[in-house]
């Protein structure tokens, strides 16, 4: 489903996060023209190339109506239709920007994305939190890294060179980036070594018992 699929359903002990969950963003409604009244589709979510959910979407005036099956587990199948309210707001330079109404029960919340469960709702109501916050430094730095690869045009991964300057950026912005790499990717190796480190530890003692 392009832009609106974010996400896989994934339970465990742990806090989960929005990336846990199906994520239906009114941004990208309202850019496909999904947010005009008598507008219907069937909208599917994939990973890898494997269809894993469905939805239909319905808009109507100042609405659009969700239907869809769910289950829990290998529960039976449920069917669920219900409205959501959009609010509408002026954009800074022109046109308007399209919000849902969180539709749980005592919310509300003028939210851009939707997070599926057996309802869609707001991160606030399904209690998640953004994949960032579980980021360890070593892993925001490694992001980073990888960020600032990107903007040179370089191949991804760390581990891999560089391919020099890009042609048409100015020197100083290169070498201001060139430096705030090597500063990410310093934290990200540092903290892959202690890891290493460990695990050569432990298997050595796991030698040592054999």
């Amino acid at each position: 489903m392009g832009g609106i699929c974010s996400g896989r359903r994934r339970y465990s002990g742990s806090k989960k996060t929005t990336g846990d969950y199906l994520a239906l963003d009114s941004r990208y409604l309202q850019r496909e023209g999904l947010l005009e009244a008598n507008c219907s589709r069937n909208l599917d979510w994939s990973r890898n190339d494997v269809k894993v959910a469905a939805i239909n979407i319905r808009a109507e005036v100042g609405r659009v109506i969700l239907s869809y099956c769910h289950r829990r587990g290998d529960g039976e199948w449920t069917h669920e239709e219900y409205a959501v309210s959009l609010k509408w707001t002026p954009c800074n330079y022109g046109g308007r920007r399209a919000w849902f109404i969180c539709p749980a029960r005592g919310c509300g919340r003028r939210v851009a994305i939707l997070y599926g469960g057996s309802i869609f709702a707001c991160r606030f109501c399904h209690q998640l939190a953004y994949q960032s916050q579980r980021q360890t430094d070593s892993d925001r730095a490694r992001t980073r890294a990888e960020m600032i690869r990107k903007r040179l045009g370089w191949e991804q991964g760390i581990l891999n060179g560089s391919s020099g300057k890009p042609k048409g950026m100015h020197w100083r912005t290169y070498q201001q980036l060139t430096h705030e790499y090597i500063d990410y990717a310093g934290v990200y190796l540092a903290d892959v070594d202690i890891r290493l480190n460990r695990l050569n530890r432990l298997l050595g003692v796991l030698a040592g018992k054999g």
